[in-house]
């Protein structure tokens, strides 16, 4: 595949409204409580399931950043095969997909597992998040915005 057709700093010179649109959406889940850790496991699996790579990168970073284990970062692409997770997690990992995929919905068991999990008003903040993150993948994919740089580690 060729290189990026455009970077992620164009698009947020390039439609600087929309940007800030798309970002304060990106913050609501957080600012309502929902845990910081599981929304990033759930911004890996949608980006890992899109394809979008800039976005892969971006989470696992933030993910690490946050504390997230490094196995639950490796393991997010096999969740249901995985010990690592909790079933939190699970239900919400398993409502990403569906919500990503959309191949069929939303079956009343991945509901249900979600709804016995988060609370009504915390499912719509996490089903708000996990719509912003598909929108985020559909820019780094059309655009093949550039993975970022792991930065170095410090030495000591």
């Amino acid at each position: 595949m060729s290189h990026a057709r455009s970077d992620y700093t164009s698009f947020r010179n390039q439609a600087p409204e929309l940007y800030d649109a798309i970002l304060a959406v990106s913050q609501q889940a957080a600012k309502a409580g929902l845990d910081k850790q599981l929304l990033e496991l759930v911004k890996i699996r949608a980006s890992q399931i899109n394809g979008c790579a800039f976005c892969v990168q971006h989470h696992v970073l933030l993910a690490e950043k946050l504390g997230v284990s490094a196995d639950k970062i490796n393991l997010v692409v096999a969740w249901r095969e995985a010990p690592h997770f909790s079933p939190r997690e699970r239900a919400a990992l398993a409502f990403t997909e569906a919500l990503t995929k959309l191949d069929g919905g939303v079956s009343d068991e991945v509901y249900g597992l979600a709804r016995a999990e988060f609370s009504e008003t915390e499912l719509v903040f996490l089903t708000s998040a996990i719509g912003v993150i598909n929108l985020w993948n559909r820019y780094g994919v059309a655009f093949r915005w550039t993975p970022a740089e792991r930065p170095a580690r410090a030495m000591t």
